[in-house]
């Protein structure tokens, strides 16, 4: 007796075990506070982290360290001109290094006497940084806002902190030119060449071969057309970053839309070749001036707003970096609260079973992917949907997993399934008779809640009809 016992004891605490162990999974640390709206630190450099960044463009240099350039801005200042640099360990702490024409030989501080002469331009705005040849190209651009008046230019250096060497003119346009020469993005093709995206309104993104021998372009004229919007809005399109990755076959094209300071928000379509055509994940494709301008490119990122916070508005004008497995998008945002200030956001990059790139709700702060239990799953949740039409705001709405499988929210009710590793499905019902759905596909990560500041669950994907549906388990 005491034998049977003692072994339905052990048979219980392995259940148990068992039990703890698939529900135990490893959160990010609390990761540092930053102050918002920090006055203080305005006029003193050696103390920004994330604030003022605009434009960044990440690589992970050979020493180890990530770097970031961006736009020269200043919130409640007037900028230095010259391309700010920052690097970090850890991809969340973040300490300024200095410029990258850092001295006083142009004729105007920290812009290239060349890129000044022809473009008058203040500042110089959104770098690009790709390492070959042995050194760090940095292509950078110069112009003044609202004129195609543009410079792209070139600076080398053997080392990510510099000194650096400007190499002079890559592209450059015009008035009655039908582009503007800014927002360069090297990228490199599946078989090693190199090319450059940019562009800006006007006619939209451009694509021109580089000769790898000397970063410059390979070919007269601008390149081939390969994304643009109707003059309804302006041409508002900019800010290119591609990616290939090699699991899909595929070249993705990143592109931002819209104002800078309200309403710009991130989209992607992909090619089999480089020079496309680029669609989205409706088959629309990125130069069909035909189709209203909000309907092309697949929304991944737009102004947001989880209970318990102001949010964020006008996250864009990312780079990628692929670090390994992981990938990141890295772009700025400005607050809801006062978009005149602006900071640095690096989120986890999660591919769909179909190959489309979708973006963490929740900033990066060390997470690791791993196996989620489904027991995690079950509970009350906040759920954003990032239409491609609506300018303003995303806000939450929350919806509650029950155990019985059903989800309960506002005037809506679905059926959930979780499917391992880490695949959430959900099907909003529209006519249960005669089993009509909407669904969704959506991944599950751990996260940082930077609203509630607490470790917690979050999820990711698109919709049948390539929504992009973020969610963040509150309780």
């Amino acid at each position: 007796m005491i034998k049977k016992i003692i072994l339905i004891a052990i048979l219980l605490l392995i259940i148990f075990c068992k039990n703890v162990y698939t529900q135990s999974i490893l959160y990010p640390p609390e990761p540092p506070k930053i102050e918002l709206f920090d006055a203080y630190i305005v006029n003193d450099e050696k103390k920004w982290s994330i604030n003022n960044v605009h434009d960044p463009s990440i690589i992970k240099a050979h020493n180890g360290w990530y770097y970031i350039y961006s736009t020269d801005v200043k919130a409640y200042g007037i900028p230095r001109p010259g391309i700010q640099i920052r690097k970090s360990k850890d991809l969340i702490n973040w300490q300024f290094v200095g410029y990258v024409f850092d001295n006083d030989k142009y004729v105007f501080k920290g812009i290239p006497q060349e890129a000044f002469e022809w473009s008058r331009a203040s500042t110089l705005w959104a770098p690009d940084v790709k390492f070959f040849n042995n050194k760090y190209y940095l292509y950078y651009s110069a112009s003044t806002f609202g004129k195609n008046q543009s410079y792209i230019g070139l600076a080398t250096s053997a080392n990510p902190e510099g000194p650096w060497k400007d190499e002079g003119l890559v592209i450059k346009s015009k008035q009655g030119d039908p582009v503007n020469a800014i927002d360069p993005c090297l990228i490199f093709d599946e078989n090693g060449d190199t090319w450059l995206s940019y562009g800006s309104f006007w006619t939209g993104i451009y694509l021109i071969k580089i000769d790898k021998r000397n970063g410059k372009p390979a070919e007269k004229g601008f390149g081939v057309n390969i994304a643009r919007r109707k003059g309804t809005v302006s041409g508002a399109i900019e800010g290119s970053y591609i990616i290939y990755n090699p699991k899909f076959k595929k070249y993705y094209l990143f592109v931002s839309y819209d104002s800078l300071s309200s309403d710009y928000n991130v989209r992607v379509a992909r090619s089999d070749r480089i020079t496309g055509p680029y669609v989205d994940y409706n088959g629309n494709v990125m130069t069909d001036l035909t189709l209203p301008p909000d309907e092309v490119g697949t929304k991944i990122l737009g102004g947001y707003k989880f209970k318990n916070d102001d949010g964020w508005i006008a996250p864009g004008h990312n780079s990628v970096l692929v670090d390994g497995d992981d990938w990141y998008i890295v772009h700025h945002a400005r607050p809801a609260l006062n978009k005149n200030w602006m900071y640095l956001h690096i989120r986890r990059i999660i591919w769909t079973d179909d190959g489309w790139p979708v973006v963490s709700p929740e900033r990066y702060a060390g997470e690791k992917i791993q196996e989620i239990p489904q027991s995690l799953i079950i509970g009350v949740w906040e759920r954003i949907v990032l239409d491609p039409y609506v300018k303003i705001q995303a806000e939450s709405q929350e919806i509650n997993l029950l155990n019985n499988g059903y989800i309960e929210g506002d005037n809506k009710r679905g059926i959930w399934e979780f499917l391992s590793p880490n695949t959430l499905k959900i099907k909003w019902i529209v006519d249960e008779k005669q089993q009509k759905y909407e669904s969704e596909t959506v991944k599950i990560l751990p996260a940082w809640d930077f609203e509630n500041w607490k470790p917690t669950l979050v999820f990711t994907g698109l919709s049948g009809k390539g929504i992009a549906i973020w969610g963040k388990r509150i309780k």
